[in-house]
């Protein structure tokens, strides 16, 4: 495994959800010093014992600054899952992201976004575009990234352990949590994987062997664009609610990263 840059210091944002607090322990596997954002310091305590904790909210940028100080990657695992307000997902996974974004104030640390197998699909009941959204704001920042899409949580038998890495938004399938947190620390420290977005699921096989080939393997985000190298272009920006529109100019700005 090839590291592409120096990583030590990883923000874990949605560190004490299912996903994030294996994605803490992977961290930890790997050698690198785990800093976790979390609301509820006592709850915290008792799930991540040992782990660096920040308080901080992720609908309060002011808050937020603490955590992101000084780390060189971040890993973001949130969702709005158990939130029952009617505008979560537009507060909670893609505000978090623009959040986090805005309160990096020109740092330029490695990310790894988690958002969801169906974040380009229009065409699933109760679909949104937040996490669509989300991942826009993460590549119009210019920052180095990683956007992993995965399958249905723990839909995989204990015999489907080879990882499919695919692009385009058809990709249909289960995933076990703990492949998803392995694959998104894998992506900060394998350098074939910057500047990808794909869906990720499970089949009948063994664990992957070379994370550089698998990564390698596939399609680069074309430089400069918003979406994913084989996305569907149906969500086009200019069609999109202004203050959308003003987010992304905002986050383009505040990374230095052009028009």
């Amino acid at each position: 495994m090839s590291r592409n840059q120096n990583i030590t210091d990883v923000l874990m944002v949605g560190a004490t959800g299912s996903i994030g607090q294996l994605a803490v322990r992977a961290a930890q596997r790997h050698g690198l010093r785990p800093r976790a954002l979390v609301r509820d310091m006592r709850r915290a305590e008792q799930l991540l014992p040992g782990v660096e904790l920040v308080q901080g909210d992720l609908e309060d940028p002011a808050s937020l600054g603490q955590a992101v100080s000084g780390v060189d990657a971040i890993v973001l695992t949130h969702g709005s899952g158990g939130d029952s307000r009617s505008d979560a997902r537009a507060h909670v996974d893609y505000g978090g992201v623009r959040n986090i974004l805005q309160a990096l104030d020109g740092a330029r640390p490695r990310v790894a976004l988690m958002t969801s197998i169906y974040a380009t699909r229009s065409d699933i009941p109760g679909a949104t575009p937040w996490k669509r959204r989300s991942e826009r704001l993460l590549r119009a920042s210019g920052l180095p990234y990683t956007i992993v899409r995965p399958g249905w949580f723990d839909h995989a038998a204990p015999t489907q352990r080879r990882l499919v890495l695919e692009q385009g938004g058809t990709a249909d399938g289960g995933i076990a949590r703990d492949q998803i947190a392995e694959t998104l620390v894998r992506s900060l420290l394998t350098g074939t994987a910057l500047g990808k977005s794909f869906e990720l699921i499970a089949t009948e096989g063994e664990e992957p062997s070379d994370w550089a080939e698998l990564f390698g393997a596939l399609k680069s985000d074309e430089s400069g664009s918003v979406d994913g190298v084989l996305d569907p272009a149906d969500l086009p920006v200019e069609a999109e609610p202004r203050a959308v529109r003003a987010d992304l100019d905002a986050v383009r700005s505040l990374n230095g990263s052009g028009g």
